[in-house]
């Protein structure tokens, strides 16, 4: 059985899903085609219905949850995994002064759906001119002085020091402060017009994917590193150490109560609409 698969070509992504889609494992009769787009691209194919297994944010989830089931393998879920608010403008970085201004600020954002932008939103509600704007060119901009704010994330977190930008706020650690759980950034989904004993396959292929990148580091390097946008070898395993995790392998009871709360949080403040359907896929 063929189904079409999207994912980022970021270093976590192709880490997690190179077992599955070079059939390094049993994939249980199943094959895919393969979709490679930037996370904010998936979740509007997502919103579209367009793919049966995708990679999407938490953020966009709460809209397609009635045509997308989240599946317990393969999510991004994490301590100090945050994305970041950065500035080039060190009178920007007095969270109290910021908070004052902020809506006088252009922000540049990598996309309107992404839990990147909900955690912007939850801290700081009045910042909303805000322009969506490529993850890989958000540091650009805000060098430029196009854009006063930039919230990265992926790889960025490990670049944008080198560039002479300044970290205001790790909004990891601000939600981590708030709920005391892991901070939910993405997830995999399958379509839910797929059959509930499909859904479950794909569930087990992709969690031994996880766990033979886990036993074999190395062995998906080549292709890691075609997808990666000239990152170093030290920093693309730097970018997989830090999204790929044992919420990875299997959400768990406390990834999901994260996934919950999240969810609870976004609905209180209306960020999202309200979520009636079942999110997890059936025990």
């Amino acid at each position: 059985m063929k189904l079409t698969l999207g994912f980022s070509p970021c270093p976590n992504d192709t880490f997690i899903f190179d077992a599955l889609i070079h059939h390094k494992i049993d994939t249980e009769g199943l094959d895919f085609e393969v979709f490679f787009d930037d996370v904010e691209t998936l979740n509007q194919k997502a919103f579209r219905g367009e793919l049966d297994i995708t990679k999407l944010s938490y953020h966009a989830f709460a809209y397609v949850t009635g045509q997308y089931v989240l599946l317990d393998a393969g999510s991004a879920l994490g301590f100090g995994v945050g994305p970041l608010l950065i500035c080039k403008n060190e009178q920007f970085l007095d969270q109290e002064t910021l908070k004052s201004i902020i809506r006088n600020l252009k922000i540049a954002i990598p996309g309107k759906y992404t839990t990147a932008n909900f955690l912007l939103s939850l801290a700081f509600p009045e910042g909303k001119n805000k322009t969506e704007v490529l993850f890989s060119k958000i540091e650009n901009q805000v060098i430029s002085g196009e854009k006063d704010l930039g919230l990265i994330i992926h790889e960025n977190r490990f670049t944008y020091q080198n560039k002479g930008l300044h970290k205001i706020i790790d909004l990891g650690d601000f939600w981590e402060c708030e709920t005391g759980c892991a901070i939910p950034l993405g997830g995999i989904v399958a379509n839910r017009n797929l059959p509930e004993e499909i859904q479950h396959k794909i569930n087990r292929v992709l969690r031994k994917s996880v766990e033979f990148a886990f036993a074999n580091p190395k062995s998906g390097l080549g292709f890691i590193r075609q997808h990666s946008q000239e990152m170093s070898e030290e920093v693309m395993y730097k970018h997989i150490d830090l999204y790929v995790n044992q919420y990875s392998v299997d959400l768990g009871g406390e990834g999901r109560k994260a996934i919950r709360i999240l969810f609870d949080k976004a609905m209180e403040t209306g960020i999202i609409p309200k979520v009636s359907n079942q999110l997890f896929l059936s025990v």
